[in-house]
Parts: structure tokens; C-alpha cells; sequence
């Protein structure tokens, strides 16, 4: 994929040390990696700077030097802004994690399974909309909005993995194989997601539409980006995997309704319908017998465990409310606005 614009000095410094032709030096990344400022949850160019230089970890960028993903400095900048993002988020999670741990260790299963209503009962739903009013224009920019992580679904919260141990581990792969598959290059969820932008005139290839997010969708993107690049945050890649499974089997079968009110055709439409009856399965396993397992085993992992789960469904509550609110303003909810779609 292609880097994308910049959105200010950091993203700035961070995109031109990726386009020098020898990575080594790091005098361009000092405004990034050695100058702190607050608020990087809502800062668009510090978060795009370091959702750039996770990317080196996943697929890297069209003219840019592999090696570099290793640069010293680029290990550095991203370790800076992923500190100060773990400040952030830690800062007003933790609160909310202290009050459910007393509740968790007694009944994990039911702790985890009102989450969704106690963290996010205030976001908008924006399948509720695309059931009801959503317009095709509306749709398409739906799937750009969400293209930050399906057309990479299951790639960060794999990172998992190998990180925590055997009962956990086998549930999580059990998970993990449905995404990919099931032995199935063409039903890779990442694939269905695919064929649902083609079918509506989008361009599929990952990070095409980089330039479009908003700072909401760029926070969910680095925050799993973050739990996944390190090991002590694996138990709440789990967490957050689990709010995934859990938020996402009804959502689904609303896009369907959508879809289909729309007229949109089954290609546009497939990818949701998969995750109708496949996530209503995997919630369970998630909640029961990945969570379940890796806290019974390891009972100091709840803590991370559940950050994971709220962090998870706060930020994607963001993104609801930004979009929702430009919708039901007649907006678009993108930076820059699609070119109208003229179907086939």
C-alpha cells in the first residue's frame, strides 16, 4: 500500500524517514519520538503517525525499505506514542476496570456478558441505522470507515497466540480458524469484506481509503494495534476479541436488512451475513472458553483482560458517535467524501 498524506509534523516526520532511501537516521523523528504533548486520543497526525509505523508490522508500504520496521528510531517513535497512548487510555480505564474486578472474580462469564450494555449502552447504533434510513452513499462509507480493520480481521488479535497458554490458546485458534477460513482462501472474513467494497464500486486494497479516517477510527485501529504488538498486552487482545465477537452477531444481521432494503447486491451484503450465526458461536467460546480459560489459569491477567474489553468498546463507541452524528447532520462522515457511486 502507499503512505498516506500527512496530517501535521509528526505524521509528517514519521512518512518522510520512511521515504529516505537508507534508514538510520533519526533526526527526523525527534518531534515524534522525543516530544511529548497531551492528548494524543484526539490528535489525527499522532495518531496517524503511529498507525504508519504499526503498519510496518503488517504490511508494510509501496518504496519503503522492509528493514526499516527495525530502524532504531522508528522503534523509538512508536514506542513513545504508544506510551503516551497507554497513559491516556490507562488513565480512564482503570477507574472503570477497579469497580468490575470484585464483580469479574466472582462471575466472569456474566461480568463479561453485560459489558456491552454498562460501557457502551450510550453509543449510537449504526446498524440500527442501516436497518432503517442508511443510504447507499451512507453504506459505502460505512465499509471505508470499517476497511481500517476488516480487511485486516483477525491479523492483530492472532498476535495472541502464542501468548498465552494451552486451554486459552486452542479456544482462540478455534476462533481464529473460522476468520481465516476454515481452509478457505475464498471465505477469509478479510476476503468477504473485500467483495463487499468491490461490489459497490470501492477500491479493496488496504489502507486505499487511509486518508478518509477520521481520528475515532484511527484510535480503534492503534489501540489493538497496541495490545498487539506487545506481550504483556495479550490478555487484552483476548478482551477486546470478545467485545468483537460479542457486539457483532445481531449488528450483522441488521447490515443484512440494510443491504437488502437497499438492494445492494449479495456480494455487498455476504460478509455480514457470515458473522450472523458465525460470531453468535464465537461469543461463546470467546466469553466461556478463551476468557474463561486464560483467568482460570493465570487469575493476574483479569485486570488487562478487561481494559482490553472496555478500551474496545469505548473506541469503537467514538467512531459510532461521529458518524452518527454527521449522518443525522447530512454530512459525510469521512475526511474526504467519496465520488458518488454509480452502480453497475
Amino acid at each position: 500500500m502507499h503512505l498516506p498524506q500527512p496530517r501535521g509534523p509528526s505524521s509528517t516526520a514519521v512518512v518522510e524517514h520512511l521515504r529516505q532511501p537508507s534508514p538510520g537516521s533519526d533526526a527526523q523523528l525527534r518531534t515524534v519520538g522525543l516530544e511529548r504533548s497531551p492528548g494524543i486520543t484526539n490528535d489525527e497526525d499522532r495518531l496517524l503517525a503511529l498507525w504508519v509505523l504499526q503498519g510496518l508490522n503488517y504490511h508494510g508500504y509501496s518504496g519503503v525499505d522492509p528493514e526499516i520496521e527495525w530502524d532504531l528510531a522508528v522503534v523509538q517513535a512508536r514506542t513513545q506514542l504508544e506510551a503516551e497512548l497507554e497513559e491516556e487510555l490507562l488513565a480512564a480505564f482503570t477507574p472503570v476496570v477497579e469497580e468490575l474486578l470484585p464483580e469479574a472474580r466472582r462471575d466472569l462469564t456474566g461480568t463479561l456478558f453485560s459489558l456491552p450494555d454498562r460501557v457502551a449502552a450510550s453509543a449510537p447504533s449504526m446498524s440500527a441505522w442501516a436497518r432503517s434510513s442508511m443510504t447507499a452513499e451512507q453504506w459505502r462509507e460505512m465499509l471505508v470507515l470499517r476497511s481500517a480493520s476488516q480487511l485486516k480481521e483477525a491479523d492483530p488479535h492472532t498476535f495472541a497466540v502464542p501468548r498465552i497458554p494451552g486451554r486459552a490458546k486452542v479456544a482462540l485458534m478455534e476462533i481464529q480458524f473460522d476468520e481465516y477460513g476454515s481452509g478457505d482462501p475464498s471465505a477469509l472474513h478479510s476476503e468477504l469484506f473485500a467483495q463487499a467494497m468491490t461490489a459497490v464500486g470501492l477500491d479493496h486494497s488496504y489502507g486505499g481509503y487511509a486518508d478518509t479516517w477520521p481520528a475515532p477510527v484511527l484510535l480503534s485501529n492503534v489501540t489493538l494495534g497496541w495490545f498487539a504488538g506487545r506481550s504483556r498486552w495479550a490478555p487484552a487482545v483476548v478482551g477486546h476479541l470478545t467485545m468483537v465477537e460479542m457486539t457483532s452477531s445481531l449488528p450483522s444481521k441488521f447490515y443484512v436488512a440494510g443491504a437488502r432494503r437497499l438492494g445492494l447486491p449479495e456480494e455487498a451484503w455476504r460478509y455480514f451475513d457470515e458473522h450472523v450465526e458465525a460470531d453468535a458461536a464465537h461469543e461463546q467460546v470467546a466469553v466461556r472458553d478463551v476468557c474463561g480459560a486464560l483467568v482460570a489459569d493465570d487469575p493476574d491477567t483479569l485486570p488487562t483482560l478487561l481494559v482490553g474489553a472496555v478500551a474496545g468498546l469505548h473506541v469503537e463507541g467514538l467512531v459510532a458517535e461521529l458518524v452518527m452524528g454527521a449522518w443525522e447532520q447530512g454530512r459525510s462522515a469521512l475526511r474526504i467524501p467519496l465520488h458518488p457511486w454509480v452502480a453497475a
